[in-house]
């Protein structure tokens, strides 16, 4: 059976997560991601993010085997079935339904599982699985926020898994909110928690204990990393003191987008967002 979600996943948010997450517990995900071509022919609207951004941000999701581009609507059938020629089952959410109905017409051999709105908005864990199995590799710790998940983040964490397994701890509300004000943070903890843990290069992501710059300090305490990366923006004294007195590598990465992608601020796309949610 060959699993298959088509979608744009434009402007990715745990919910589209979340969907790639159920339709891989039935198999090998194949995703037929939206062209910018298809996105226009199929909303009337040029897609938020480019093709090759969102194409970077799905085949780093943990939980997607296959990424195709869907150039043609009408061609999604033809390559939900593959050439393996045996049936597909396109997953899907409830709001996209009714679309993907009118995109599978007229071929009996593609069967469709609905992922309920509920399944959407909960946040499991499946880290055990991920740690089953003994690691000699150098254990790295990043902190921060991720409240809006953007591509920068994810090249972030692809360079840093390079120099060993990537813990990812990030800050919790109450946290959040004394470093950077009311309003802050857009999304909970738990979720943010999910959208990292998400991401192929992410060992384990945690959620913080602690409080102030160094809030993951009782994380750091119990994983005992060897290096602690922070990019420029998230260097802090705290940190560099922190890290000398207890013998831990500090690293400072450049912020530098993925070749040929935009460069992404979480500040940016969230103001972008709140403008957004006030339009009438």
């Amino acid at each position: 059976m060959n699993v298959v979600v088509s979608d744009s996943l434009d402007n990715l948010k745990s919910r589209h997560v979340r969907l790639l997450h159920e339709a891989a517990s039935l198999g090998p995900l194949h995703v037929l991601l939206w062209s910018d071509k298809a996105v226009q022919a199929l909303t009337g609207r040029q897609p938020e993010f480019p093709e090759a951004e969102r194409l970077y941000f799905v085949q780093a999701i943990r939980y997607v085997h296959r990424v195709s581009l869907l150039n043609d609507p009408r061609d999604l059938a033809s390559l939900a079935v593959g050439a393996a020629d045996s049936p597909a089952l396109l997953v899907v959410d409830e709001a996209m339904n009714s679309l993907h109905g009118f995109l599978r017409n007229g071929t009996a051999r593609m069967e469709c599982r609905v992922v309920s709105e509920h399944s959407l908005t909960t946040f499991p864990d499946d880290v055990p699985e991920r740690l089953a199995s003994p690691s000699s590799r150098k254990k790295v710790i990043v902190t921060g926020c991720y409240d809006w998940l953007h591509t920068g983040h994810v090249r972030f964490f692809e360079e840093v898994a390079q120099l060993g397994d990537l813990y990812v701890v990030v800050g919790h509300d109450a946290n959040i909110r004394l470093l950077k004000g009311e309003g802050h943070p857009m999304f909970s903890a738990a979720e943010r928690r999910y959208m990292v843990g998400s991401i192929r290069h992410v060992r384990q992501a945690l959620v913080a204990t602690g409080h102030g710059w160094l809030d993951a300090e009782p994380e750091i305490e119990r994983i005992r990393p060897d290096i602690y990366a922070v990019n420029e923006d998230g260097d802090r004294p705290e940190k560099r003191s922190y890290c000398q007195a207890h013998g831990i590598e500090y690293r400072v990465l450049k912020r530098t987008p993925k070749h040929g992608l935009p460069p992404r601020q979480s500040t940016v796309l969230r103001g972008c967002e709140l403008v957004r949610s006030a339009d009438p």
